[in-house]
């Protein structure tokens, strides 16, 4: 009965608009109350969620991202995405898409992908011709690949959750992360080609080197966090302060947007984002902790199991769930509720752990542009000052091609695991 409560108290908070921390943490206090016991577990719960020495390395990433985008990366990311792919039909559509790629690689999450390149590319797309539906969605759509490719903060969760090393959960995303963004060139490209949208001129050499030679420090940042990582030069977290001290030096010295005035209000950003993120961080745990000693995973398990022990039917399965809750949850809640106990589910019909995370941080990530409430949907309808209903229907296109780039990876274990396997052995 507690168990109901627990979940209705959630559910009513969720429906009503409080934040999803909040409705975890008032659900978990009423469960708590309602069971008898001692308040003094909440603190306990919510410290023992929090410390892991590899969520050290959020607010790192979250710096480095905010260092990057205040420091004029986002629009050298699109010019230079530009230069390359502006001549084709659809071109400023298919830029979107390669700056979503490049700066999701540096901030890692998919919010601050929608909002930095959606407040530069939807209104840049209206004024070229585009219909500003299709722009919103274009955005909201590519903004899912940047927690795929690494570095990516779901990943560093699904790791930190599995016990899995983070390098491996780099790599393993890096493939998936660039079918998803090729397949949604390639939807881009179609429905270019059927609206008739513009399409501009041909960049010439020299123009492609000098955005190519501006956008490189961009993209090296990347690169110096994985070699980093993989070669062993210094884990996860300290790749984080790297990336940080990286971003401050490119963002003040090269690309000439950061200044010492701008470095408190970065800062205090970075604090209220990172400490919001390690809050929910906490209050899931204790969530998760409450549905751990009611055995509910282990229900699932079973339920799951009853249906079928066939792993094809198992997979598409666990992929409903995870689809069905991250339209309606925080990506970095619904992992540490969820997936400890789905792994479990996954690993018993014989899915490789790091193949499973893969999977199930891309099925979280789909949920952000999901109807009702994905999140990545209200930012760029927000930005295009457009309703809900319009960018939901323009999104459609690229959901589907989503759901099948996560089909092809969830039944084609190589797709994740050729690469951590290629590079870290088994």
């Amino acid at each position: 009965m507690e168990v109901l409560v627990l979940f209705g108290v959630f559910l009513l908070l969720l429906v009503i608009g409080l934040p999803i921390a909040f409705s975890l943490g008032l659900a978990s206090l009423t469960y708590l109350l309602l069971e008898g016991i001692s308040l003094t577990i909440v603190p306990q719960r919510m410290y023992a969620g929090i410390d892991t020495f590899v969520l050290l390395c959020i607010p790192g990433f979250v710096l480095a991202g905010n260092l990057m985008n205040v420091g004029n990366i986002t629009e050298h990311i699109v010019r230079f995405a530009n230069a390359l792919l502006g001549h084709i039909r659809g071109g400023l559509g298919l830029a979107n898409v390669g700056g979503s790629m490049i700066f999701g690689g540096i901030s890692g999450t998919a919010v601050a992908d929608s909002a930095s390149i959606g407040s530069v590319m939807i209104p840049g797309m209206a004024r070229s011709g585009y219909d500003k539906p299709f722009a919103a969605a274009v955005t909201a759509a590519s903004s899912t690949v940047g927690p795929i490719i690494p570095p990516s903060v779901p990943m560093i969760i699904a790791g930190s959750l599995s016990g899995v090393s983070v390098g491996r959960m780099f790599l393993a995303g890096a493939i998936p992360g660039l079918l998803l963004g090729l397949a949604m060139m390639i939807t881009v490209y179609v429905l270019a080609v059927r609206r008739g949208y513009p399409k501009g001129e041909r960049a010439t050499l020299l123009e492609l080197l000098r955005e190519g030679r501006t956008a490189f420090w961009a993209l090296l940042m990347t690169v110096i966090i994985l070699y980093g990582i993989i070669g062993g030069f210094f884990t996860p977290t300290e790749a984080s302060i790297v990336a940080s001290l990286y971003a401050l030096v490119v963002g003040m010295f090269v690309y000439k947007g950061l200044s010492w005035r701008k470095l408190p209000g970065i800062l205090s950003d970075t604090v209220l984002t990172s400490s919001a993120l390690l809050l929910l961080v906490g209050v899931a745990n204790l969530f998760g902790w409450i549905l751990t000693s009611e055995q509910v995973p282990q229900m699932i398990a079973a339920l799951i199991l009853s249906i079928s022990e066939n792993p094809i039917i198992v997979i598409l399965i666990l992929n409903l769930i995870l689809l069905f809750v991250g339209a309606f949850m925080e990506t970095i809640a619904a992992l540490i509720i969820l997936f400890p106990a789905l792994l479990g589910v996954a690993t018993g019909v014989g899915v490789d752990p790091v193949h499973f995370a893969v999977i199930a941080v891309l099925n979280l990530m789909i949920g952000l542009t999901t109807p009702p409430v994905g999140v990545c949907l209200f930012v760029v309808a927000g930005i295009g000052k457009l309703p809900m209903l319009k960018v939901a229907r323009a999104i459609v296109p690229f959901l589907i091609c989503n759901i099948g780039v996560l089909l092809l990876v969830s039944f084609v274990p190589a797709v994740s695991l050729w690469l951590p396997t290629l590079i870290m052995g088994e």
